[in-house]
């Protein structure tokens, strides 16, 4: 992220059985009071075991809900709210996040308060009761998979890891080494077995130079390694409708770059169902892929969703976006416009701002080749 201001803001592994609760992404199974609507980051063909006999007994076909929202963190203004309510601090974004069977955003932050900033510009880091913040709210399963979740260095990843760890809350895309980072995020959802892998394509020192996750390495997962494809491909081939969730994009570009929609394509050609994106700051087009035999879906870009500071433009534009899924495929999709209030917080948009926000989300296709409707 560069330096903010109105202008300018400035693989997979082996799909073992059972992921042991000590790796270094999210434990096996949530248990917490809303656990019910968790899953699990188990990678192998057997669905979840606390999911696999409602799996057998609901029809494979189901119609089922996901909602996908942008870039969260605890900074600022977002960092007041969380020590005052940990339990409010999503206000009134917190009841559109609730309608899916599965919600789903980008914890853009390391989870420490101890570490050494890394040479960048921005630093982002929370304490471990966000992941409360983020169960409390709605959401079931996070990725670190992007630019800021080694903000502190070693100290701070390590430290982000541990917390993930103890909280049971499902956070993908970084790991105590690329096993870890690559493994999905798994969930039967009326029937159908999901699977979301989390990467960053963001080149940045993160990815580039010193928190790729490796094999015996702890970091991000790195979207320009070969496991990505390979974590998909792995995952389809276990009966999965997969999803996956990529940090990518140039900063304020409502068109995605070219490097978004090549891998946008190899993703579907493995056989995501869908491919969802943030980094931009800004909203992008979003759509399925015309002649995509998978019928993939793309969305480039979310924006800011809970953020540390407003713009008073486009960057303050955001929402949530619903997929419907049914046999293996995005059947319908439905964006509720919001808009970043003085608090951070994304307030539902009515009205002529959100007019102008779904004809601004709708416009930002036009430079995507994606299609309003689902090929035939």
């Amino acid at each position: 992220m560069r330096r903010a201001t109105r202008a300018s803001i400035g693989a997979a592994a082996a799909l073992a059985v059972l992921v042991s609760a000590c790796s270094g992404s999210a434990t096996p199974s949530a248990t917490s009071a809303s656990s019910s609507r968790h899953g699990s980051t188990i990678p192998g063909p057997s669905p979840d075991p606390s999911t696999s006999a409602s799996a057998a007994a609901a029809p494979r076909t189901g119609r089922f809900t996901i909602s996908f929202a942008g870039d969260v963190h605890f900074s600022g203004r977002i960092r007041t709210r969380l020590n005052r309510n940990v339990r409010t601090v999503f206000g009134k974004a917190e009841p559109g996040l609730r309608r899916a069977d599965l919600t789903m955003v980008n914890l853009e932050t390391a989870i420490t308060t101890r570490g050494v900033p890394q040479a960048k510009e921005f630093h982002f880091r929370a304490p471990p009761k966000a992941l409360t913040a983020l169960r409390d709210a709605g959401i079931d399963v996070a990725t670190e998979a992007n630019n800021h979740g080694a903000d502190y260095g070693n100290q701070g990843l390590h430290d982000t890891l541990r917390a993930i760890r103890r909280s049971h809350f499902p956070v993908i895309g970084i790991g105590k080494d690329a096993d870890a980072a690559f493994r999905p995020f798994t969930r039967t959802v009326n029937g159908t077995e999901v699977a979301i892998i989390a990467a960053d394509q963001v080149q940045d020192e993160t990815t580039l130079r010193l928190f790729s996750a490796g094999r015996h390495k702890p970091g991000v997962a790195n979207a320009y390694s070969p496991r990505l494809i390979s974590a998909v491909k792995k995952a389809k081939a276990a009966g999965y409708l997969v999803i996956v969730y990529v940090h990518w994009g140039i900063e304020l570009q409502t068109c995605p770059s070219g490097d978004q929609r090549a891998l946008a394509k190899k993703l579907s050609r493995a056989g995501a169902t869908a491919v969802i994106g943030t980094h931009a700051h800004v909203l992008q087009g979003a759509g399925w892929l015309p002649h995509s035999g998978a019928g993939t879906y793309v969305a480039y870009g979310l924006g800011n969703y809970l953020w540390w500071e407003s713009f008073d433009n486009d960057q303050d534009d955001n929402g949530v976006l619903t997929l419907t899924f049914a046999h293996h495929k995005v059947v319908g999709s439905h964006f509720a416009a919001s808009h970043l209030a003085n608090s951070g917080v994304p307030v539902p948009a009515h009205g002529a701002q959100k007019r102008r926000i779904d004809h601004e989300f709708a416009a930002d296709r036009r430079c995507t080749g994606l299609s309003a409707t689902p090929p035939r």
